[in-house]
């Protein structure tokens, strides 16, 4: 096994783009093409190009896909109609998170995962253990595709000068085959940057014909290319999770205030049911810590593992944090006992080594893109 990163098909871009580039879960990535600060005002404003090749597909087909996917996945993936698509989670059996998902049906008895590039195999290996018994087929097509992300307010009018795709009946959520600038591609309207936008699906043979079109339609919006950096600081002002962070094998989506994403309405059992209906009911009994946002009233960062305290006393832990460009000021995601998870309470701070900074609590998410 060899240890050198693996490789995107746009790599060779990013480097004559001059990227900043960064290991991300064993990927060479694009951290950075210029400032962080214009990427990100950039896909707020106007628009964003972003390679996220890294991110793990995984086709399953078959007369049960549909089936196997509501007994592995903890979402009802049965009443997903073609062409749209679900967040959902896979847990392992004692209800751990194991990752957090997108599932597109892509056709009546097909089915496209997408999961986190850190937890890519582990999906894979997951679904592969779950699917026996089942009519159902599990194949790893992480090879098959390049995958470009256009986000923003201007990505709707950039991509309709491309496709000749219906955009305007593409919801949130959706996904639909399509063509794109000559190049055969899956179209998503879903992202992680809280805005608008489009996710694209291609051969990898395409992806630099796809970029370098979007790049010049784009250019007359203000599109530009971004790196890992902004799409972290765009998706904690979402309030959106990430896995390692807010999501974890020790958290069960009702800890981590995604309780809803879990459907035990449901057909037939799936793995993690038991624990999963006991982590319901102490999270009604007893709620558990809450995520919530921290706004910063000085200058000073906090970053993921500072203890949350108040009183003198540790009331929780910072699972994100970074300076916000939107709000001109530090920002966090923790997870805080109930009892300060109040929007407004007082007298919350985060230790920043050793130094008690005063913090506001507020409510997820911290920033709402105008519909």
């Amino acid at each position: 096994m060899s240890n050198a990163p693996r490789l995107t098909a746009l790599d060779a871009l990013h480097r004559s783009l001059g990227a900043t580039m960064t290991d991300f879960a064993g990927w060479d990535m694009p951290l950075r093409y210029a400032s962080e600060r214009d990427e990100h005002n950039a896909v707020r404003t106007k628009a964003g190009l972003f390679d996220l090749s890294h991110m793990g597909e995984i086709t399953v087909t078959g007369p049960q896909a549909a089936a196997f996917l509501n007994f592995a996945l903890v979402g009802n993936i049965g009443t997903v109609a073609v062409g749209r698509a679900r967040y959902t989670m896979i847990c392992a059996e004692d209800g751990g998170i194991l990752d957090d998902l997108i599932v597109y049906r892509l056709g009546e008895t097909e089915y496209m995962v997408v999961a986190n590039a850190g937890n890519a195999q582990i999906v894979l290996d997951a679904l592969s253990a779950r699917a026996d018994g089942f009519d159902a087929v599990v194949r790893d097509d992480h090879d098959a595709y390049a995958l470009i992300a256009v986000q923003g307010p201007e990505s709707p009018a950039i991509l309709a000068s491309v496709t000749d795709a219906d955009l305007d009946g593409l919801k949130y959520y959706a996904g639909l085959p399509g063509t794109v600038a000559g190049v055969p591609a899956l179209i998503a309207r879903t992202g992680y940057t809280g805005e608008d936008g489009f996710e694209l699906f291609v051969a990898p043979e395409h992806a630099e014909q796809l970029w370098q079109a979007l790049t010049a339609a784009g250019a007359p919006h203000g599109l530009i290319p971004c790196g890992l950096s902004c799409r972290d600081t765009l998706r904690l002002e979402a309030g959106m999770p990430l896995y390692g962070h807010e999501l974890t094998t020790e958290l069960t989506p009702f800890d981590a205030g995604l309780g809803r994403v879990v459907k035990f309405e449901k057909e037939g059992d799936f793995v993690g049911r038991k624990a999963l209906e006991a982590a319901a009911e102490r999270a009604e009994s007893a709620p558990p810590r809450k995520l919530v946002g921290l706004i910063a009233e000085g200058r000073r960062v906090p970053r993921a593992g500072f203890p949350v305290v108040a009183e003198g006393q540790v009331i929780g832990q910072v699972t994100s944090g970074a300076p916000s460009p939107t709000l001109g000021k530090p920002i966090a995601i923790a997870y805080v006992d109930a009892a300060h998870a109040a929007p407004g309470t007082a007298g919350v701070g985060v230790d920043i080594r050793g130094s008690h900074e005063p913090y506001e609590v507020v409510t997820l998410p911290f920033y709402k893109r105008q519909k």
